[in-house]
């Protein structure tokens, strides 16, 4: 199991968090096989997935904890994040920052990685312990508000989700992004059972990111 410093350095390293959102367990572990098949070693399954918590446990059961990293995401409150940590999370990922998440994290030295859309709510999310602030929604401003919080904020360190594409995903990492969640953009091949592009899709993700980086 790695620590929770490893588990941020690992996900900046990477660049790039699959965000999984389906209509079943079967479906979710179709499209994880597919991004893992592509190369994405950090997988977010979402609290809106049925059985979430199953999924993770077959997960952490199933990987490489050096080589994959399981994380919960859509984590509204500190029960579900309790439950989450129980089947074996990883890492716990929230649209909003949520104090009792903060401190439950904090309690069990899980990474947390919150929302947050302004200068006010990152710097709450950075005061309660969250190393890496999920920007979110992406898509309302693109990745000019990276920029612009890191102006005052030139410490902070920032993964936006919502609206990143394999299309636009050097833009963010350019404007100070460490890393990326990548939902519906990387996953969209899962709707027509196209899941070999699901792999193609997260192979031009992490090329792209690896170009910005250089």
């Amino acid at each position: 199991m790695k620590t929770k410093s490893e588990i941020i350095k690992s996900i900046k390293e990477a660049g790039l968090v699959a965000v999984i959102r389906a209509e079943s367990a079967g479906e979710a572990s179709k499209i994880i096989e597919a991004c893992v098949k592509g190369g994405v070693t950090s997988i977010e399954i979402t609290f809106t997935v049925p059985g979430a918590e199953n999924i993770i446990k077959e997960l952490t059961a199933g990987y490489d904890a050096s080589k994959v990293l399981i994380g919960a995401g859509t984590v509204l409150d500190s029960e579900t994040a309790r439950i989450a940590i129980l089947s074996g999370a990883q890492y716990i990922v929230s649209p909003c920052f949520d104090s009792e998440t903060a401190k439950l994290c904090g309690r069990y030295n899980i990474a947390y990685i919150p929302g947050a859309m302004t200068i006010k709510e990152t710097v709450q999310c950075m005061e309660a312990g969250a190393e890496i602030v999920k920007i979110f929604p992406g898509e309302l401003f693109g990745p000019k508000i990276i920029k612009a919080i890191k102006g005052p904020l030139p410490h902070a360190q920032l993964m936006p989700t919502g609206g990143v594409s394999a299309e636009n995903v050097a833009e963010w990492i350019k404007a100070g992004a460490v890393a990326v969640g990548a939902g519906g953009s990387l996953t969209a091949g899962a709707r027509t059972g196209d899941f070999d592009a699901i792999a193609r899709t997260a192979e031009e993700f992490i090329k792209r990111i690896k170009l910005a980086r250089e």
